[in-house]
Formats: structure tokens, C-alpha cells, sequence
């Protein structure tokens, strides 16, 4: 896939010729804005449950038809839903909505039946007579209201330069404020049409596609369509005095439009910025697949609101930096089509999208930049010992919208699944889930793209998720490095530690640069246990080791030393411990020849790095081992003593 990749984007850079200089170099600081208050919207999460009375029917449609003026906080509407019973004697339908709103009357066959609040947030709808399971029927809920806000959404009202606007934001669990719904997260509505009446003068943005806008005396209105999955809560819209423009994204299969509802005082800004938008989709297209709602449009919504919100189809944005642009447009692949089926795994939404953007410093930004984010991720990350991707806690805002563990861990967990697949197998994976049938405009959870990722790559990743996703902390390395008389490198990965207890070893490839006159590569070592030992075939002078130099793996208080073969005993000493016989046979006899050394452990070490003997001792000065059923070939004798430690190397014929 790289290989197909690379051309491509040098192509849409030469076509394009954005400067590079667009993307933003304060990542790091719309990200923390973004993710605070991601947080401080999600509030609500602790106000509400699972709403067990409306899991027996599944939303086929809506068509929403509402009345709004910018001017003034207050919605009237009407919300007409198909549906279908999944179970049988079905006669009441329960939808999520606020008290605070006036349930004038339900339609339903054109008769008036009756609804009442069977609690606050619980609308309930008393049916004539029993639905068969499985079949279709519908009704329509007229209601009003001035719907409760919380500061950043549900339903907001401020100005821009002296024009009213007003906008939604549901997420998590807002959408009830306003509409009656279904909000949790385990029933998508599979389409929908939204129809906005407002005074004229201003426009109207929401899901879908614009398919008809048209006067009603001095009203306009404006009629969306959207024919996918969608969750109640990226269900959106925003009114004001938008000015709008299209930028279009070249596609094999057709150009994708992406449509702009920007404060006309912000026009000249935000036509300058959202030209990113074109690299951006191109990029994720490659990665991703086509962006999944193509046949409908890409949109931004400006609001007054700090950060950004992925709405299906049309993000509300507060501004069009660079990072945030490409952390909304990755959420419509990652949160939007497929959605986390649990807030415990919320990474699925914000580490897919925290680093998808981050991706495009990789392929088509500055390498410093791309370095640069990898290490301020692993600076975060390890800036504490604990913590998860795993959301052990749902009831706690600050762990499901962590900065540290959802975010910076999740995407990083996604850096290290690249490297240990490879970007091809990876790139495939992740394609694959967002195309699996069973979960694309669905649900899915940790384990579905394990499953992707474990099929495409070939490997079993039970342990990697074991210790990476459910467990805590991170690993420093040790490594130890030095040549044998036949020129071959040897390097040691010594005591792995672990910054937390509930991983006490990670099992990772290791990338390791090798450096000599004129020669440069970087090799990739299969660390799976401590003290492996590693014998690199060579063509050139090593002068220098670099662990991890490309940032791979998520680790910190790295060691490189040189002279494994020495060790730390001092040369003098080093003549007084013998192995013999060498090359040998049948034994392998380790022995103290001087009278001021004693023998504390001794270590041996097959070729592939295996440890094969490990023996404490108490002062010997001589230890022998059984080497009849030994393989012939290279050992390392790794002998410590009370002065110090050396290495050896042993060879059996």
C-alpha cells in the first residue's frame, strides 16, 4: 500500500502546491482545547443511564421538521419515527426527551393517542392496539419548548459580530433536550430527512445533503437529507446568517464536495484554510478508504463554540486550523461510521482520530513535526506510571475523555499496531474493519478490530492488547551491544522494567539503527523474553546503536551500552574467569583461575538469544554443565561475580 501511496500524495502536493506551512505547529495546544472541552461537555454522562424501556424497537426513520429563530432560544417541531417491535405484544413506544419540553399532541393514523413523561427524561406513547414484531408502523410527536442548556450544547444560543446564532451539540447525551430520541448507544436510525423553517436571511446546516430550500413568506426552509446509520446524538443542525462555499476533493470515483457554512465576517479566513481540507481527504481516502459519506457531501458548520464537533456529514468547527480540520474529517470514518458500541471503548472513536491526524505530519507534513508529535506523545504518556486505554471507569468524565490514556495512548496504541504489522497489513486491517458489513454505519468494539487486525497481519495479538490496551503503564530498555571474532554483532536486550505491575514484561518488536562509515540501516529484533541474546550478521564497521530511533514503541529510560563481551569487571580480573573447553563438546565448564573472584550467577545464551541455564551460586569457583544434547553453534556465558560482571562466548562444535 506505501508503495502505492507515496506517488500519489507527491502528486496531489504537485497538483495542489498547498504549502506545508498550512498545518498548524500548535497540535499539541488545539488538541488540549479540544479534548477539555470534549470533557466538560461530557458532563452529562453522569446524569444518565441506559434506557432499558425503549431496547424493544429499532428506529427505521425519521423525518424532523422544526421551526427555529437564531434570535431566540426555542424550538418547535415535529418528529415523526418508523419503527419496528423486536419483540412481541408491543404497545407502548419509549423515547428519551426532557420534561422541559411541551408534548403537544402524537399522531398516530390520524388519531391523537396518548403520551405522558413516565419520569423526567422518558416520553411514553400508549399505542391503541399491539404491533406484531418486526412490523412497520409510525407516528409523530408535535412538541415546543425552550430546551435546558448546559453551556456548550445541547441547544445553544449566542452572536457573531452582532447576528444571533444558534447551534446543537449532543454528545454524549443531549439530543434528548431537544428531540425525542433514542440516545444510547446501541440503535442507529437508518435514515432521515430534516426540514428547518427560519426567518429569512439566514440558512440552515445539518446531516445529509441539501436537496430543496425555498420561501414561506418572510421564512425560509431548508430540507436535508441524509440516507445513512446515524446515532441520536450526530444528529445536528445550526442556523444563522451563514455565507457558504464549496471546495471539492478529486476522486477516481468523483469529486467529493465539501461545503462551508462560515460568519460571512470570517469568510476570506476560512476560504484560506479549508483548502487543507483537500490533502487532508486524499490522504484519509488512501489510508481509510473513500470517505464514507461521498455520495452525500463532507461539510464544516462554524459555530461559537472553542473546539469542534464531528457531526454526520457537516462538522461544527470553531475555528479551521489545520489539526482540528483533520481531527473532525477523521471522525466521520471513526465515530461517525462506525461508532464505539461502549464509552469504555471511546479510543475507537478519539485515538483513531487523534492519530489519523497526527498521520497527515507522516505522509504529507514536515518530518520534524511528525517527530516531534511522537515524542510529545511519549512524553505525556509516561509522564505517569498508570493507566489504560481501556476505560475501566465509565461513570468518570475525566477517564473517558483522558488526554493522556484515550487519546495520546489510544493513538499511540495504533502507532505501535503499524509498526508490528506493518503499514501495508495495517492500512489493509484497518480498511477492512471500516468495510465490515457487520459493523460499517454499526457499532463495533476493541475486539472487532482485533480481529481485523489479527486476520490481514497473521499474528495472534491477544498478548499485545493484554498488556497495551487492558494493562497499565509502559517498559524501559536495556540494550547491550558488541562484536564476536567472526565479525558478527551480538546485542543484548538486558532486564526489561515496567512502570506498573499489571504488565511485568512487553513482548514488542524493537527497531535498532545500526551506524558505520557510509552505512546506515536499521534492523528489527523479536523481543520476547529478557536478556535475549541476538546475533546480527554484518557487512560493515558498527560505530554507533540507536534504540528506537523513529519512535515506535511506547518506552522511556532507554540505555544503550557498548562491550557486552567485557562486561563491567576490570580487564585485570577478567583474565581470572576461564571457559573451558573452546570451542568444546560434550561440557561446558565455567571456573575461577585466580583466588580473589567467586562465581554469583552464570547465564547462558543459545544463539537465537534463548536463555538456556540460569545458575545462582554462593561463592564457587568452578560450575559445570551437561552439553551432549546442545545444538552446535555460538553461546553467550553471561558470569557475574562479586567484582563485577563478564560476557563470554562459547562455541560448540
Amino acid at each position: 500500500m506505501l508503495a502505492k501511496l507515496i506517488p500519489t500524495l507527491a502528486a496531489l502536493l504537485t497538483i495542489f502546491a498547498i504549502p506545508l506551512t498550512a498545518q498548524d505547529p500548535d497540535y499539541d495546544r488545539d488538541l488540549s482545547i479540544l479534548q477539555e472541552l470534549e470533557k466538560q461537555r461530557g458532563e452529562y454522562l453522569l446524569d444518565y443511564r441506559t434506557n432499558e424501556a425503549s431496547l424493544d424497537f429499532d428506529l427505521k426513520y425519521y423525518r424532523l421538521e422544526w421551526t427555529i429563530d437564531p434570535a431566540v432560544l426555542y424550538i418547535k417541531g415535529a418528529a415523526t419515527a418508523y419503527f419496528t417491535p423486536i419483540v412481541d405484544d408491543f404497545q407502548a413506544v419509549h423515547l428519551d426527551l426532557s420534561d422541559a419540553l411541551t408534548v403537544d399532541s402524537v399522531a398516530y393514523h390520524g388519531q391523537i393517542i396518548s403520551s405522558s413523561f413516565a419520569e423526567p427524561f422518558l416520553l411514553k406513547i400508549e399505542l391503541p392496539q399491539i404491533i406484531a414484531n418486526g412490523a412497520l408502523d409510525s407516528l409523530t410527536i408535535y412538541y415546543q419548548g425552550a430546551p435546558e442548556t448546559n453551556g456548550f450544547g445541547s441547544f445553544e444560543k449566542d452572536t457573531h459580530d452582532g447576528a444571533p446564532v444558534l447551534w446543537t451539540l449532543s454528545e454524549p447525551y443531549g439530543a434528548r433536550d431537544w428531540w425525542p430520541c433514542k440516545q444510547d448507544l446501541n440503535d442507529k436510525i437508518d435514515s432521515l430527512d430534516v426540514y428547518v423553517r427560519t426567518p429569512s436571511g439566514n440558512r440552515a446546516a445539518s446531516n445529509g445533503k441539501l436537496v430543496g430550500e425555498w420561501a414561506e413568506g418572510n421564512q425560509k426552509v431548508y430540507h436535508w437529507k441524509h440516507r445513512y446509520p446515524i446515532p441520536a446524538y450526530l444528529v445536528a443542525i445550526a442556523v444563522t446568517n451563514y455565507a457558504t462555499y464549496s471546495n471539492f476533493v478529486p476522486h477516481p470515483e468523483g469529486d467529493i464536495e465539501v461545503l462551508n457554512y462560515v460568519f460571512p465576517e470570517d469568510l476570506n479566513y476560512a476560504m484560506n484554510q479549508t483548502e487543507s481540507i483537500i490533502e487532508i481527504m486524499q490522504l484519509f481516502n488512501e489510508l481509510g478508504g473513500r470517505y464514507p459519506f461521498a455520495d452525500e457531501k463532507y461539510g464544516h458548520a462554524q459555530f461559537g463554540w472553542g473546539g469542534g464537533m464531528e457531526h454526520q456529514t457537516m462538522s461544527f468547527m470553531g475555528g479551521f486550523n489545520y489539526s482540528l480540520q483533520a481531527h473532525e474529517l477523521a471522525h466521520q470514518w471513526f465515530g461517525d461510521m462506525i461508532t464505539c458500541g461502549s464509552w469504555e471503548d471511546i479510543w475507537l472513536n478519539e485515538g483513531f482520530a487523534t492519530y489519523w491526524a497526527a498521520l497527515t505530519y507522516d505522509f504529507i507534513g514536515n518530518q520534524q513535526d511528525w517527530t516531534n508529535w511522537k515524542t510529545s506523545r511519549i512524553a505525556t504518556i509516561t509522564s505517569q506510571p498508570g493507566g489504560s486505554v481501556w476505560v475501566d471507569d465509565t461513570t468518570s468524565v475525566n477517564r473517558i475523555f483522558s488526554s493522556r490514556l484515550t487519546y495520546a495512548k489510544g493513538a499511540f496504541l495504533l502507532h505501535m499496531l503499524r509498526w508490528k504489522l506493518g503499514d501495508e497489513d495495517f492500512f489493509e486491517a484497518v480498511r477492512q474493519y471500516a468495510d465490515d458489513p457487520a459493523l460499517a454505519f454499526g457499532y463495533a468494539h476493541t475486539e472487532d478490530l482485533q480481529a481485523h487486525l489479527e486476520t490481514v497481519g497473521g499474528q495472534d495479538l491477544d498478548e499485545f492488547f493484554d498488556d497495551w490496551f487492558y494493562g497499565q503503564g509502559f517498559p524501559s530498555y536495556q540494550l547491550l551491544w558488541d562484536y564476536h571474532e567472526d565479525d558478527d554483532l551480538l546485542l543484548i536486550i538486558g532486564n526489561q522494567t515496567t512502570s506498573h505491575t499489571s504488565v511485568p514484561f512487553y513482548e514488542m518488536p524493537i527497531p535498532v539503527r545500526l551506524v558505520g562509515p557510509g552505512q546506515d540501516t536499521i534492523i528489527r529484533l523479536e523481543h520476547t523474553q529478557n536478556g535475549q541474546l541476538f546475533v546480527v550478521p554484518v557487512s560493515f564497521e558498527v560505530q554507533s546503536i540507536h534504540f528506537d530511533p523513529e519512535y515506535w514503541i511506547l518506552s522511556t529510560n532507554n540505555t544503550v551500552q557498548t562491550s557486552i563481551i567485557s562486561g563491567d569487571l576490570p580487564q585485570d580480573l577478567q583474565k581470572q574467569i576461564g571457559i573451558r573447553p573452546n570451542p568444546g563438546g560434550e561440557e561446558l565448564e565455567v571456573l575461577v583461575l585466580g583466588d580473589r573472584l567467586w562465581l554469583e550467577r552464570v547465564r547462558i545464551f543459545d544463539a537465537a538469544g534463548k536463555l538456556i541455564e540460569d545458575r545462582s551460586t554462593q561463592n564457587s569457583r568452578q560450575e559445570k554443565w551437561d552439553a551432549q544434547l546442545w545444538p552446535a553453534g555460538t553461546y553467550l556465558v553471561s558470569i557475574k561475580t562479586g567484582e563485577g560482571w563478564v560476557s563470554k562466548q562459547w562455541v560448540k562444535k
